[in-house]
């Protein structure tokens, strides 16, 4: 058996000895190194590659950079699932903002709606009221009802009917003669008259309130029978 002579070259032999004795990386390379895998798998991500195409799987000798390029795609993630749900966020309170800023205007149109509507009733009572509510007269220390003076009082008794929410205050009043005591009795004398000739018409007393002002307001105040007769009177005023 002949035994032969293998000569390696020299520059093998260097290359050789150089990868045996490669030194280890630095905490700061592996540290560079895992942070640009990690970058690598944040943008992965939003290439919308899978967690499952990590390159560095199979790189056994460096384990942290199949783990940062994990890291990375898992923060990716993370953040576009964060800014998902402070989109959806934002979408539904915007959302409850508008439906709740309908909710209000409709509201308020309501509320105007129903306060015109109101106004439209008040001023049609009032207007039905300066009509209906007539002032009549009595005779001369009297409190009946006088006949010319039915009609006014029916013209009161269907406004009441046709605004059944409306009050009426009936105020007795007198002329000057006679003293404070006795025209304030005769003035409720008369407004009561007043209030029971309505009750026949049909109309609740409960809607009425009766008062006397005796001859503490009268409407004329010359001394004659014209001014008397105006003073001597029932009024009905819309509470």
């Amino acid at each position: 058996m002949r035994y032969g002579i293998y000569v390696v070259p020299a520059a093998i032999v260097l290359t050789l000895g150089s990868l045996a004795c490669k030194p280890p990386k630095t905490a700061e390379q592996i540290k560079a190194d895992t942070q640009r895998a990690s970058n690598e798998g944040y943008q992965a991500f939003k290439d919308g590659k899978p967690r499952a195409t990590n390159p560095y799987v199979t790189n056994k000798e460096e384990p942290y950079m199949a783990q940062g390029w994990n890291d990375g795609w898992d923060k990716a993630k993370a953040d576009q699932e964060a800014a998902d749900k402070a989109a959806a966020d934002k979408a539904a309170a915007d959302a409850k903002a508008a439906a709740d800023a309908k909710a209000a205007a409709d509201r308020a149109a309501a509320e105007e709606a129903a306060r015109k509507a109101a106004e439209a009733v008040k001023e049609t009572v009032h207007m039905a009221a300066a009509k209906a509510l007539m002032n009549i007269h009595f005779d001369f220390d009297k409190s009946d009802i006088k006949e010319n003076d039915r009609p006014t009082l029916q013209h009161i008794a269907d406004f009441m009917k046709a605004f059944p929410a409306a009050k009426v205050e009936i105020a007795g009043n007198c002329d000057e003669r006679g003293t404070n005591e006795y025209n304030l009795a005769l003035g409720n004398k008369r407004a009561a008259a007043a209030l029971a000739y309505l009750k026949t018409l049909g109309v609740d007393e409960a809607r009425f309130t009766t008062i006397s002002y005796g001859k503490e307001k009268p409407l004329c105040t010359e001394a004659n029978e014209a001014c008397w007769s105006q003073n001597r009177r029932d009024e009905f005023k819309l509470k």
